[in-house]
Order: C-alpha cells, then sequence, then structure tokens
C-alpha cells in the first residue's frame, strides 16, 4: 500500500497532466485580454505632437480626458465627450459655455495642475494636454497612465491647436470641414459690418475692481476680430506676455475702443453684474464706448477661455448680433 506522501504525488501529477495542456493551449489563444491588448495595438497609429514627440494613440479613442479648455472645446466641436475635464478658469466645474455639452464628464483638473489618481482612475485610453495648463509639466507622469498628446505651444495660432487636436483624435477631415464653414461665416458677417467695418474693438475682463485685457494675438478673440478686419487699440495689439494683462484704472483710458466687448470669468449675467460696478469707477464714463453705448456685455468664459472653435462660434455671433446690419 502506497504511503501518504507517494499518494499526493500520484494526485499531482495526474492534476499536471491533466492541466499542462490546457495551460499551453490557452497561452495561444489570441481571443482573451492578451488578444484584447494586440488588437488595441493593431488598432493604434503613430503621430507626432507639438512638442515633436512621437505618440502612439487609439484610432478610435473612446475614454478622452481633455485637461485644457482648448482641448475639451475641440472634443465637444468634434462631437466627443471626454470622460475626464478641467475645470474653467475661476471655475469649479467646465467653462460655463461648455458645462451642458460636458455634463458627464468628471472634472480632475485646474489649469494649475492635473489630479493624478483621479486621471488614472477613468482608466482612458488618450490624454490631451496644451501649454495654457500646467498639466503640461507632468506629461511623463501622465503618460504613464496613457498616450499623451501636447497639442499647441503657447499662443499657438486656434485654428493650427484645433487641427492638431482633432488629428490626436483621428477626425482630422471634420475639423477641417468646420474650420471651411467657420471661414465661410466669417465672411458673411465681414460683408454685414457697414459703417463698423475697421472700427477699433476692446476686449476686457473686469475682475475685482478692476480690467484686464485679453484677446491678443491669434487666439479665437484676436484671430476672429483680424479675419474681420477690425482694429484694436494699441495697447491690445501684439502677442499677449500671459493669458490676460491686468490694467490699472489709472490707465483706464487705454482699454478704450469703438466698441467693447465686456465680461468675467463666468456668464453673462456675472458680466452685467461687473458693468454695473464699472460703471461705478471714475473715469469710466469717459470712454467713448461708454458714452456712445458701444459696450457690449458678453458670457465671458467662451470670450476668456483659452479657446477652441465652439468659444470662436460665440464669439463670431456676439460680433455679428452688434454690429453686423
Amino acid at each position: 500500500m502506497p504511503s501518504h506522501a507517494s499518494a499526493r504525488r500520484l494526485v499531482l501529477m495526474a492534476v499536471v497532466a491533466v492541466t499542462g495542456p490546457l495551460l499551453l493551449s490557452g497561452c495561444g489563444d489570441d481571443g482573451g485580454d492578451g488578444g484584447d491588448a494586440k488588437a488595441a495595438a493593431a488598432a493604434a497609429r503613430q503621430i507626432t505632437d507639438a512638442q515633436g514627440r512621437k505618440v502612439k494613440v487609439p484610432t478610435a479613442p473612446k475614454r478622452v480626458v481633455t485637461l485644457s479648455e482648448s482641448t475639451t472645446d475641440t472634443a465637444l466641436a468634434l462631437g466627443l465627450e471626454p470622460v475626464g475635464t478641467t475645470a474653467g478658469r475661476g471655475q469649479s466645474g467646465p467653462s460655463t459655455y461648455l458645462a451642458d455639452k460636458a455634463s458627464k464628464a468628471q472634472v480632475v483638473a485646474t489649469v494649475a495642475e492635473a489630479d493624478m489618481e483621479k486621471v488614472a482612475a477613468l482608466r482612458p485610453d488618450l490624454i490631451l494636454v496644451d501649454a495654457s495648463v500646467g498639466a503640461q509639466k507632468t506629461i511623463g507622469k501622465l503618460q504613464e497612465i496613457a498616450p499623451t498628446v501636447f497639442t499647441s505651444k503657447q499662443n499657438e495660432n486656434w485654428k493650427t491647436a484645433f487641427t492638431a487636436t482633432a488629428d490626436a483624435l483621428n477626425k482630422k477631415p471634420e475639423a477641417g470641414k468646420w474650420l471651411k464653414d467657420f471661414d465661410s461665416r466669417v465672411a458673411d458677417v465681414k460683408g454685414r459690418l457697414g459703417g463698423n467695418e475697421g472700427k477699433s474693438v476692446s476686449v476686457i475682463r473686469w475682475q475685482d475692481g478692476a480690467p484686464s485685457v485679453v484677446g491678443k494675438g491669434d487666439g479665437v478673440v484676436g484671430a476672429t476680430l483680424k479675419a474681420l478686419g477690425m482694429d484694436r487699440p494699441k495697447d491690445q495689439q501684439g502677442a499677449s506676455v500671459g493669458h490676460s494683462e491686468p490694467v490699472s484704472l489709472e490707465k483706464l483710458d487705454t482699454i478704450d475702443g469703438d466698441w467693447m466687448f465686456f465680461g468675467t470669468l463666468g456668464t453673462e449675467a456675472e458680466g452685467e453684474k461687473a458693468y454695473a460696478e464699472a460703471e461705478k469707477v471714475t473715469n469710466f464714463g469717459r470712454l467713448k464706448a461708454e458714452r456712445d453705448k458701444h459696450v457690449v456685455v458678453v458670457q465671458g468664459s467662451a470670450w476668456n477661455s483659452a479657446g477652441g472653435p465652439l468659444s470662436a462660434q460665440i464669439i463670431l455671433d456676439d460680433i455679428k448680433e452688434a454690429l453686423a446690419k
């Protein structure tokens, strides 16, 4: 009669004999997780981002995290709602002009930084970031979570940034069509400006009792006004040294123009409240735009964001309503 030790060895040998072939056959089965990984790799495509990095991205990304206002704007314009996004400037949720379209997106970042744990928890298959936010400094860590694309540099032309972001999403043809339609709408508005053609336009954000200049350079505001043939006040020409440039109340006259588009970081209602405060400031009533009743209160989140196609459309619509015939 075999000992207990000998019996146990016989049982183990039998288990190995039965399961061994199954395990070996499983190693060659492409239908499991290994097969999914291979399929994902096969579906990837390589692009070169704005930092010159070669990045392999999914051909059809499904779980995208957008860590800037611009990349969020672009994704939404192209029909893709991110699973994760950034809070708008000075806001706890997405920029108010994007809030309805991004209602299901979880806020995982601010313009200052991204919350790595929250980003990772969303299991993204693609992360988009640009130079307008602090998350650009942590691309290495983000890349460990999912393929990460740096879409645009500081003061990049917004159409270039839009196209690069669309490329990362594999929606470049759709972006091209959007831009073609937008340029047609710009031409239509330009043809309707009449006596306002070539007038100077000031763009101001009012915050903490004082103005800041926004919309310089080739962002959505500056580029759209330029395409319409509008002029800018002397101190609003050239590229911006930052997202906005504060102006002291002693130099209030430098923000004047034939027209002024006025807002905050939030809604039009918040802009109206800020405008009521500005009207009480000494010398604001002496501004030509104020005297002529040419101050237009706008949804500031669109005008003051880092910008994208959706904000560009809102800006064009606001200009059309105020200046076009």
